[in-house]
């Protein structure tokens, strides 16, 4: 299997009332959360999420899409994931830090969001020898929490049921996230993946 890179044209797409609402309650939200707790927030980056709902939207109104099964791997406090819900998605998405998952649920309450927020690893069963490559060419360093755990389970999904998956992996991340949808996503599946030079791609699994 391997992964094509896709186009998406995504720059008309408008940011409705509700989502700009939304978009800056979450940005008081999250510069509160990081005065008051700081240390929940350590290690959490968040992305462009205007870019990000621009291309959810779009994909949404495209016909790229198999279906709409939604999860954000390595969510944070799940703006994104609640981004895709609020457009229509079944949306979900998997955190493993608990002070996270806090905060993520806080939101999903506060704006009565439909999402389902799990805490625990997005990493599947059957992917060590990926992991162990990743670790050999990076010397250890990966951001991932890379023990599979509950979270599947809890959601009663597994990878192969996602229609679209988005992740924000950290630098050397980037390549064994895309080995591990490569491997275990449906085929026809999309990974929308955030990079840290702040752009944005789309893969479609072959």
């Amino acid at each position: 299997m391997a992964l094509t890179r896709i186009e998406l044209a995504y720059e008309s797409v408008s940011i409705p009332t509700d989502i700009f609402d939304f978009l800056q309650a979450v940005d008081g939200l999250v510069e509160q959360h990081r005065v008051n707790t700081a240390i929940c927030f350590q290690g959490f980056v968040p992305s462009d999420y205007v870019l990000t709902y621009q291309c959810l939207r779009a994909l949404y109104d495209s016909h790229l899409l198999c279906g709409t099964r939604f999860c954000e791997w390595g969510s944070g406090i799940s703006v994104v994931a609640s981004l895709a819900a609020m457009i229509g998605y079944e949306a979900c998405g998997i955190e493993y830090d608990e002070q996270l998952c806090g905060v993520a649920e806080g939101i999903r309450r506060d704006f009565d969001v439909p999402v389902e927020l799990v805490q625990g690893s997005f990493i599947p069963t059957g992917v060590e020898d990926l992991l162990d490559e990743a670790f050999a060419t990076h010397d250890g360093e990966l951001a991932l929490h890379t023990e599979p755990d509950r979270a599947y389970g809890e959601l009663g999904h597994g990878v192969d049921d996602f229609d679209l998956i988005f992740a924000y992996p950290w630098p050397n991340d980037v390549e064994v996230t895309q080995d591990i949808f490569d491997r275990c996503a449906a085929q026809g599946a999309l990974l929308l993946a955030y990079y840290d030079t702040d752009t944005i791609a789309l893969f479609r699994k072959a």
